[in-house]
Protein backbone atom coordinates (compact mmCIF):
# COMPACT_ATOMS: atom_id res chain seq x y z
CA UNK A 1 0.00 0.00 0.00
CA UNK A 2 2.94 2.27 0.54
CA UNK A 3 4.94 1.90 -2.49
CA UNK A 4 1.72 2.26 -4.76
CA UNK A 5 1.37 6.00 -2.37
CA UNK A 6 4.90 6.63 -3.19
CA UNK A 7 4.11 5.99 -6.84
CA UNK A 8 1.42 7.91 -6.98
CA UNK A 9 2.52 10.65 -5.53
CA UNK A 10 5.80 10.34 -7.18
CA UNK A 11 4.34 10.47 -10.94
CA UNK A 12 1.78 13.59 -9.64
CA UNK A 13 4.67 15.49 -8.47
CA UNK A 14 6.81 14.46 -11.71
CA UNK A 15 3.55 15.30 -14.20
CA UNK A 16 2.91 19.01 -11.72
CA UNK A 17 6.53 19.66 -12.57
CA UNK A 18 6.93 19.04 -16.27
CA UNK A 19 3.77 19.50 -17.51
CA UNK A 20 4.20 16.77 -20.03
CA UNK A 21 3.42 13.53 -20.98
CA UNK A 22 6.20 11.26 -22.85
CA UNK A 23 9.02 11.85 -19.73
CA UNK A 24 5.76 10.61 -17.16
CA UNK A 25 5.05 7.38 -19.43
CA UNK A 26 8.50 6.76 -19.56
CA UNK A 27 8.44 6.74 -15.68
CA UNK A 28 5.60 5.02 -15.70
CA UNK A 29 6.93 1.88 -18.11
CA UNK A 30 10.42 1.92 -16.20
CA UNK A 31 9.35 1.77 -12.96
CA UNK A 32 9.00 -2.04 -11.68
CA UNK A 33 8.32 -3.94 -8.77
CA UNK A 34 10.67 -6.43 -7.38
CA UNK A 35 10.13 -9.18 -5.56
CA UNK A 36 13.46 -10.21 -4.47
CA UNK A 37 14.40 -6.85 -3.16
CA UNK A 38 10.92 -6.99 -0.98
CA UNK A 39 12.66 -10.42 0.38
CA UNK A 40 14.68 -7.55 2.61
CA UNK A 41 11.29 -6.22 4.16
CA UNK A 42 8.91 -6.75 6.65
CA UNK A 43 6.21 -8.36 6.49
CA UNK A 44 2.51 -7.16 6.51
CA UNK A 45 0.81 -8.45 9.58
CA UNK A 46 -2.96 -8.92 7.91
CA UNK A 47 -2.08 -10.51 5.14
CA UNK A 48 1.38 -12.11 6.06
CA UNK A 49 2.57 -10.80 2.66
CA UNK A 50 6.06 -8.69 2.16
CA UNK A 51 5.76 -5.15 0.78
CA UNK A 52 6.83 -5.07 -2.78
CA UNK A 53 10.00 -2.79 -3.21
CA UNK A 54 10.43 -0.46 -6.10
CA UNK A 55 12.69 -0.30 -8.44
CA UNK A 56 13.75 3.30 -9.60
CA UNK A 57 15.74 3.94 -12.52
CA UNK A 58 19.11 5.05 -11.62
CA UNK A 59 18.44 8.38 -14.44
CA UNK A 60 15.88 9.65 -12.15
CA UNK A 61 17.72 9.43 -9.26
CA UNK A 62 20.28 12.08 -9.69
CA UNK A 63 19.42 15.00 -7.54
CA UNK A 64 18.38 18.72 -8.78
CA UNK A 65 18.41 17.43 -12.40
CA UNK A 66 15.94 19.48 -14.54
CA UNK A 67 13.09 17.58 -16.73
CA UNK A 68 13.90 19.65 -19.27
CA UNK A 69 17.37 18.05 -19.98
CA UNK A 70 15.75 15.03 -20.72
CA UNK A 71 14.23 16.57 -24.15
CA UNK A 72 16.39 16.48 -27.31
CA UNK A 73 15.46 20.49 -28.06
CA UNK A 74 12.95 23.00 -26.16
CA UNK A 75 9.85 24.61 -28.33
CA UNK A 76 8.39 27.90 -28.69
CA UNK A 77 5.48 29.30 -30.05
CA UNK A 78 4.24 32.68 -30.78
CA UNK A 79 1.11 34.16 -31.55
CA UNK A 80 0.16 37.74 -33.38
CA UNK A 81 -2.66 39.15 -34.34
CA UNK A 82 -2.60 41.07 -37.49
CA UNK A 83 -5.36 43.74 -37.46
CA UNK A 84 -4.23 45.23 -34.14
CA UNK A 85 -0.72 45.85 -35.89
CA UNK A 86 -0.05 49.70 -36.84
CA UNK A 87 0.03 50.11 -40.20
CA UNK A 88 -2.32 50.90 -43.05
CA UNK A 89 -2.02 48.45 -45.94
CA UNK A 90 -2.33 44.88 -45.04
CA UNK A 91 0.79 43.48 -46.30
CA UNK A 92 2.71 45.45 -44.10
CA UNK A 93 0.61 44.19 -41.03
CA UNK A 94 0.88 40.80 -42.18
CA UNK A 95 4.80 41.58 -42.03
CA UNK A 96 4.44 43.16 -38.53
CA UNK A 97 2.22 40.11 -37.44
CA UNK A 98 4.73 37.32 -38.36
CA UNK A 99 7.90 39.48 -36.62
CA UNK A 100 5.49 39.95 -33.31
CA UNK A 101 4.78 36.06 -33.59
CA UNK A 102 8.23 35.79 -33.81
CA UNK A 103 9.37 38.13 -31.20
CA UNK A 104 6.82 36.19 -29.31
CA UNK A 105 8.07 32.87 -29.50
CA UNK A 106 11.75 34.11 -28.42
CA UNK A 107 10.10 35.74 -25.49
CA UNK A 108 8.88 32.04 -24.68
CA UNK A 109 11.97 30.15 -25.09
CA UNK A 110 13.87 32.80 -22.70
CA UNK A 111 11.20 31.73 -19.77
CA UNK A 112 11.88 27.71 -20.72
CA UNK A 113 15.62 28.74 -20.81
CA UNK A 114 16.25 31.02 -17.89
CA UNK A 115 12.83 30.73 -16.23
CA UNK A 116 10.53 33.50 -15.33
CA UNK A 117 10.46 36.09 -12.36
CA UNK A 118 7.00 37.04 -11.05
CA UNK A 119 6.00 39.70 -8.96
CA UNK A 120 2.26 39.46 -7.17
CA UNK A 121 0.70 41.89 -5.10
CA UNK A 122 -2.83 41.44 -3.82
CA UNK A 123 -4.74 43.95 -1.25
CA UNK A 124 -8.00 42.81 0.29
CA UNK A 125 -10.43 44.98 2.46
CA UNK A 126 -13.34 44.32 4.31
CA UNK A 127 -12.52 40.30 3.61
CA UNK A 128 -13.17 40.74 -0.42
CA UNK A 129 -10.02 41.30 -2.98
CA UNK A 130 -9.24 44.96 -4.10
CA UNK A 131 -7.27 44.26 -6.23
CA UNK A 132 -5.08 41.52 -7.56
CA UNK A 133 -1.58 42.43 -9.79
CA UNK A 134 1.22 40.30 -11.15
CA UNK A 135 3.82 41.06 -13.51
CA UNK A 136 6.16 38.73 -15.11
CA UNK A 137 9.62 39.23 -16.26
CA UNK A 138 11.92 37.28 -18.91
CA UNK A 139 15.47 38.78 -19.20
CA UNK A 140 17.99 36.98 -21.28
CA UNK A 141 19.99 35.67 -24.04
CA UNK A 142 18.60 33.48 -27.16
CA UNK A 143 20.66 32.47 -30.11
CA UNK A 144 20.85 29.47 -31.85
CA UNK A 145 16.74 29.12 -32.53
CA UNK A 146 15.70 27.66 -35.51
CA UNK A 147 12.96 28.76 -37.16
CA UNK A 148 10.17 25.66 -37.82
CA UNK A 149 7.45 27.26 -38.90
CA UNK A 150 5.22 30.03 -39.73
CA UNK A 151 1.65 29.98 -40.38
CA UNK A 152 -1.88 31.42 -40.21
CA UNK A 153 -3.82 30.75 -38.11
CA UNK A 154 -7.30 31.57 -38.50
CA UNK A 155 -8.19 34.19 -40.53
CA UNK A 156 -6.62 36.96 -38.54
CA UNK A 157 -3.07 35.97 -36.30
CA UNK A 158 -0.11 34.18 -37.29
CA UNK A 159 2.24 31.30 -35.57
CA UNK A 160 5.54 31.11 -35.39
CA UNK A 161 7.44 28.28 -33.97
CA UNK A 162 10.79 28.13 -33.07
CA UNK A 163 13.07 25.27 -31.48
CA UNK A 164 16.55 25.49 -29.73
CA UNK A 165 18.89 22.75 -29.42
CA UNK A 166 19.72 20.86 -25.63
CA UNK A 167 23.16 22.09 -26.07
CA UNK A 168 22.63 25.40 -27.35
CA UNK A 169 20.46 25.67 -23.90
CA UNK A 170 23.23 24.42 -22.05
CA UNK A 171 25.74 27.01 -23.15
CA UNK A 172 23.00 29.99 -22.72
CA UNK A 173 22.38 28.67 -18.87
CA UNK A 174 26.63 28.39 -18.54
CA UNK A 175 26.66 32.25 -20.09
CA UNK A 176 24.03 33.65 -17.75
CA UNK A 177 25.77 32.01 -14.81
CA UNK A 178 28.98 33.10 -15.61
CA UNK A 179 27.86 36.61 -16.11
CA UNK A 180 25.51 36.18 -12.69
CA UNK A 181 29.25 35.47 -10.66
CA UNK A 182 31.26 38.53 -12.61
CA UNK A 183 28.02 40.70 -11.10
CA UNK A 184 28.58 39.80 -7.99
CA UNK A 185 32.06 40.02 -7.22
Amino acid sequence: MQVTKFISIALTAIALSACQVAPLQKLMSSITLDQAAADHGTQDKATNERPAMVKVPSELLVPNLPLVEKRESLTATGYAVISVQNHKTPAQQRLMAIRAAKLDAYRSLAEQVYGLRLDATATVADMVVQNDTFRSKVEGVIYGATLVSITPSGDDTYETTLTLDKSTVQDLRMLYLTQLTAKSR
